[in-house]
């Protein structure tokens, strides 16, 4: 198959000397090499291999299109399904009986094994109701439930008839939900009745009603609900709501639903992002390119093979549960595990031991504050020492910055290579990880990210678009065009796509994150662009100077973030969580860790507003919300991310600030309510 119209150009000079991309030839696994060689000099014929780990309808007519940048397309005229790809192809292969989701929920006693086959029957009768109320191929239906497997048969029934699933957290408010709904205009609304946290219910449905009677959006069809009767066993308004179970029944258990054929480029979901960064927007991604690369990187970054038994643990209402919860594993004919808990709560901090050894989990994907979690309730490991370690290979942490002690504490825990990688939302999986899949090193530079993934041609820039030198703090942004798997656009708004992502630096996709790499190519992310602060003209990363505080022994958490200072721009200011039980005074704690920033990193750091605080704000995926601590100190209005895990923490963090003497005048955080 031809490049075709809008071909490429690629530097050749690039790749000329002995290093690709800046990383040597003789430091790397060879096979490494020889495929990031491939996927950067010739995309099309790398991509074109990969493509057919999945099964297609119908063949692509040209593997790449990038003749209206910054809008890539990949497998221009191919067609295939994705709920094919995720079972129907396995049930055909005979694999049916295979395992392809755990449900582990400890917050309601129960557990659940879905094969394949099991997933298919259920899918088909929702997808069957589904088209009696009328969703056809692009409509948009919104799903509003916690992590159960009926929301993973909720979205591959949507993709089986064509449509386009958006996802909401099940943690948003009504107002949160209602903007979702107004900016989706979906045909109808897939919920649970309720959802379930330590120690409360939380009423889905009622969040529901409320969301759509404050919207300009009403949905033409009712509101499709699953009812957890194990938990409440709510009475449906039989004028907005129609039971899961009647939806299912409307389907002829005879008939077959068949997959709807997708272009590679149509959309397959619409998700918001977090809203850490910005207001949150609607990242729209297209079938084929996603699927592609979700195949490629469990194989070659996390070594998942069909039949392991892999966990990320994370919520389907964010992309990692799209990616490697639902799609990628279900793809692959892996068994994926949804564990509903929390790492310490649900009933005790043994829980990540467990899972791992009830289910032989090969590995893991989390964020670094689940383990720092864990080890501030249980230091010793009493809970988690009676479980067996022996199936784990390898922990993979991404979605904040994992500090050298806890990444010291994680690996001496679990006995496994604890592997940093980085990604986001926009790009839909890694674009730099340590790979199990190839020979690499596993243990790469401290507090590095790994290497450049497939396809992601890094570059660290300056203000001015050039490129730092070696060591050198930047901007990192990702050379055009980006592989496949990453973002098509933001729906609705092509124009702020463009402006938002490469208006900055023409040419490159704006990552909005800081780093650098090292002479041997590996890349430190070491923070979002606004968390580094300039001391003096000095520019410090916040993540450095957190890991020089965490050498502490005492210290168990900790944020650093800028604020304002006369003399000096700005300054660090430090809130740290010590250990449980600790025997220091507050004073003596925070000269002891002013005295290790100097002896680490120098006075240079100017680092002096120190204290103790009990707990930091986090959104529910785990990010520390610094940018919204370093507003509040300056007394700025603080908008909050309907995501944020508990507003409450930012009065602790009030009586924090003022007693280093900010936030004097700053007026209450307010939660979100709408969107753009």
């Amino acid at each position: 198959m031809e490049l075709g119209a809008g071909s490429v150009s690629l530097n050749k000079a690039h790749f000329e000397g002995k290093s690709i991309g800046g990383m040597p030839f003789d430091e790397h696994d060879p096979l490494y090499l020889e495929a990031y060689r491939k996927s950067i000099h010739n995309p099309v014929e790398f991509w074109e291999e990969q493509a057919h780990l999945l099964d297609w309808d119908r063949p692509w007519q040209q593997v790449l299109d990038v003749s209206n940048p910054p809008f890539t397309k990949w497998y221009v005229g191919g067609y295939l399904n994705a709920c094919y790809n995720a079972i129907d192809r396995h049930i055909l292969a005979g694999r049916g009986s295979k395992v392809a989701l755990i449900h582990d929920s400890p917050l309601t006693g129960t557990v659940r094994e879905v094969t394949y086959q099991e997933l298919y029957d259920e899918i088909v009768l929702l997808a069957g109701g589904l088209a009696k109320l009328g969703v056809v191929k692009g409509d948009r239906v919104v799903i509003y439930m916690p992590l159960i497997p009926e929301t993973i048969i909720a979205m591959l029934a949507i993709v089986r008839l064509g449509a386009i699933h958006s996802v909401v957290f099940g943690g948003f408010a009504a107002r949160e939900l209602c903007s979702r709904i107004e900016h989706v205009e979906p045909k109808l609304v897939i919920a649970s009745n309720v959802g379930v946290e330590p120690g409360k219910v939380v009423p889905y449905l009622d969040i529901l009603h409320s969301a759509i009677q404050m919207s300009r959006w009403k949905p033409p069809q009712k509101n499709i609900i699953f009812i957890r009767d194990q938990i409440s066993q709510n009475i449906l308004n039989d004028e907005t709501d129609v039971n899961w179970s009647n939806v299912l029944a409307m389907a002829s258990p005879r008939q077959t639903i068949a997959c709807v054929p997708i272009e590679a480029n149509d959309p397959l979901y619409i998700l918001y992002t977090s809203g850490t960064t910005d207001k949150p927007k609607g990242v729209l991604r297209t079938i084929g390119g996603h699927l592609v690369a979700l195949m490629y990187t469990l194989r070659h970054i996390y070594g998942i093979q069909p039949g392991d038994t892999w966990w990320a643990a994370s919520d389907m209402g964010w992309v990692v549960g799209h990616s490697y919860i639902c799609y990628g594993p279900l793809c692959l004919g892996a068994t994926s595990v949804m564990y509903e808990g929390k790492p310490d709560r649900t009933p005790d901090p043994g829980q990540y031991f467990r899972i791992i050894d009830q289910y032989k989990v090969c590995s893991i994907f989390s964020v670094p504050t689940s383990f720092r979690v864990i080890r501030r309730a249980d230091p010793e490991i009493s809970y988690g020492r009676q479980y067996s370690m022996k199936s784990l290979r390898a922990i993979f942490i991404a979605g904040e910055h994992c500090d050298y002690e806890t990444k010291m504490w994680i690996e001496k825990t679990f006995k496994v290579p604890v592997l940093n990688h980085w990604w986001q939302t926009e790009t839909g999986s890694a674009v730099t990880a340590t790979c199990l899949g190839f020979q690499q090193n596993l243990r790469p530079p401290t507090y590095s990210t790994g290497l450049p993934l497939m396809g992601y041609d890094i570059r660290i820039l300056k203000p001015d678009g050039t490129e730092a030198q070696t060591m050198e703090l930047g901007r990192i942004a990702l050379k055009l065009p980006l592989p496949p798997g990453n973002m098509a656009t933001l729906y609705k708004n092509d124009e702020l796509f463009r402006k938002l992502y490469f208006q900055r630096f023409p040419g490159h996709y704006d990552t909005m994150d800081a780093g650098y790499k090292d002479e041997l190519g590996y890349v430190f992310v070491t923070a979002r662009d606004d968390d580094v602060i300039n001391v003096a003209g000095h520019r410090l990363s916040t993540s450095s100077l957190e890991d020089a505080v965490l050498r502490h022994p005492d210290v168990v958490d900790v944020a650093v973030f800028g604020v304002p200072e006369a003399t000096k721009g700005q300054v660090p200011l430090c809130l740290y969580i010590p250990v449980e039980n600790c025997k220091k005074t507050d004073a003596k704690l925070s000269t002891e860790i002013i005295k290790l920033i100097r002896d680490v990193v120098g006075p240079i750091a100017a680092f002096r507003l120190i204290t103790s605080v009990n707990n930091l704000p986090r959104t529910r995926s785990g990010k520390t919300m610094r940018k919204a601590m370093a507003d509040f100190a300056r007394n700025e209005k603080v908008i909050l991310p309907a995501t944020i895990d508990d507003a409450t923490v930012f009065t602790e963090i009030r009586r924090a600030l003022q007693h280093l003497g900010y936030a004097m005048s700053a007026p209450d955080p307010i939660v979100a309510k709408l969107l753009d």
